[in-house]
């Protein structure tokens, strides 16, 4: 068990200056080979051989409810941690992964026939399996993640996606329909645990300790309470358009999801995993806590905000040169999904923010009133099909979600504006960008330029118009840039954002 790191001292900040460069590559790189993949696998599947899919992981996804009982959570938060509370996490773990395969694999049958689709069935069995192995390797990336060991974290579950994407694609080309995602979802799991089990340099014993599993449920009680919750939000739409819309509809709205909002709520992650265990060290220290949050947040909507608003303006030629002329009628919801995906990127943070301040009950009941708003929404909008489920999202998200923040800043003692002027900057920048881009598709397209060179123009055009109002927008990025590029020169600087609060 390696020794905690005293809060402040010099090894956290190159601990985490550490992990971003290491979590930076890996996301570039996993990024890169799900984005490939799911192009490939979508250009060779159907809308129903989608939609099925898309119906067996919405039934999967409990995989990231259960998978750790969140003990996983309350390993990475505790400032000390004992062999025993690592075993005691380990077995627990296991125990109620198998129990949900056990529970999963017997639901099958009857989830399928719920859904009106008894294809599903062997889907979902199959699926069942990888509870109890998600189970098996999370406590060991949890330990990785406490310790800040950011290579293996990152690595090999990049690793895992990249043999995983290589199956599905291997199904999707031999005609394999919706199993080639299934495929996908299974190898990827089955390789990263298999490697964090390998390269782990902690193994558990046979130790079970109540007391232990007491004190770490404390914690994560609200965590399992949180994420199921946030299974109902975040399936419910899909399981909804599944069951009374159909598959080829939920084909439709499962590619504009997978298309914008899945690589949207990716777009924190890297962050999340390195300032998470950095949180938990400094977590008695809210003002450096606060410094931190609103830089990286200002990060978040640089990247976010013309990525996402930019993409509501192409979609209409992004989607059909991309995924092809069959995903036509995604354009609508994409462009929709977008302003959900901006909202939801940018508040990445807030929950492990609360986590670190020890506010795991504060996370619970802001999650019954997310989850209570968009069942209600997804409800609603089923009137007006597809389309309509999205733009209910969309509202209630704008209503309810940016709360967490307020929530967040209570947490430390500071006001909420430092969230709302950390990405008003942003916001500003990648509207002068859209209103420029809109007006020179307008232009192309009355041209006749064709859908691809019009792409990549608007793409170009948006860069280059991008940069210099970013640059009179937020100068306080641009200074943390310019400082950033002086100090890999050897020059004196400011220290990097994301790094500056974890320093003493």
């Amino acid at each position: 068990m390696s020794p905690p790191l005293a809060p402040g001292v010099p090894d956290l900040r190159r601990r985490v200056l550490r992990g971003l460069v290491w979590v930076g590559a890996s996301q570039v790189g996993g990024q890169l080979t799900r984005a490939v993949a799911a192009v490939i696998i979508a250009r060779l599947l159907t809308p129903d051989e989608y939609g099925l899919a898309a119906l067996a992981l919405v039934f999967a996804s409990l995989v990231l409810v259960f998978s750790d009982m969140a003990l996983g959570a309350a390993l990475i938060q505790r400032k000390t941690l004992s062999l025993v509370d690592r075993d005691t996490a380990f077995w627990t773990t296991v125990i109620g992964g198998l129990g949900f395969s056990v529970v999963g694999f017997a639901l099958a049958g009857p989830v399928a026939d719920l859904y009106g689709e008894p294809s599903a069935a062997p889907l979902l069995a199959v699926l069942a399996l990888t509870f109890v192995v998600s189970a098996v390797g999370s406590p060991f990336q949890c330990l990785m993640l406490r310790d800040m060991d950011y290579a293996r974290v990152e690595m090999l579950p990049m690793i895992g996606a990249l043999t995983g994407a290589a199956a599905g694609v291997a199904v999707a080309v031999m005609d394999g329909g919706a199993w080639a995602i299934i495929a996908q979802q299974i190898v990827s799991v089955v390789v990263s645990t298999i490697l964090f089990c390998w390269r782990s340099q902690w193994r558990p014993r046979l130790a079970f300790s109540w007391d232990s599993l007491r004190d770490l449920g404390g914690f994560s009680i609200y965590l399992v309470g949180h994420r199921l919750l946030y299974y109902l939000q975040m399936n419910g739409d899909r399981f909804l358009i599944g069951r009374f819309l159909g598959t080829g509809a939920l084909g439709i709205y499962a590619v504009a999801y997978n298309t914008m909002l899945a690589p949207a709520s990716k777009l924190g992650l890297p962050l999340q995993r390195v300032l998470a265990p950095a949180f938990s060290r400094i977590q008695d220290d809210a003002e450096r806590i606060a410094a931190a949050w609103a830089r990286v947040v200002r990060v978040l909507a640089a990247i976010s905000a013309p990525a996402l608003l930019g993409l509501i303006v192409v979609a209409p030629d992004f989607i059909p040169v991309v995924l092809g002329d069959q995903w036509t009628e995604a354009v609508t919801v994409v462009q929709v999904l977008a302003w959900v995906g901006l909202i939801q990127a940018v508040q990445a943070l807030n929950t492990d923010i609360l986590m670190a301040r020890d506010r795991t009950r504060t996370i619970f009941r802001f999650s019954i009133l997310v989850t209570a708003s968009h069942l209600i929404a997804f409800g609603v909008g089923l009137e007006w099909g597809v389309v309509g489920v999205a733009v209910a999202y969309a509202i209630s998200t704008t209503l309810v979600e940016p709360f967490q923040s307020v929530l967040a800043a209570r947490a430390l003692g500071v006001s909420p504006m430092v969230f709302f002027r950390a990405v008003a900057g942003a916001l500003q920048a990648s509207l002068g960008m859209c209103a420029a881009v809109l007006a020179a598709r307008y232009l192309l397209v009355d041209a006749g330029v064709d859908q691809l060179p019009r792409l990549v123009l608007c793409i170009a055009l948006g860069a280059v118009v991008y940069v210099p109002l970013c640059v009179w927008r937020m100068p306080e990025l641009a200074d943390e840039v310019r400082g950033l590029l002086r100090r890999k020169m050897g020059s004196p600087a400011p220290i990097a954002p994301a790094a500056a609060a974890a320093e003493s």
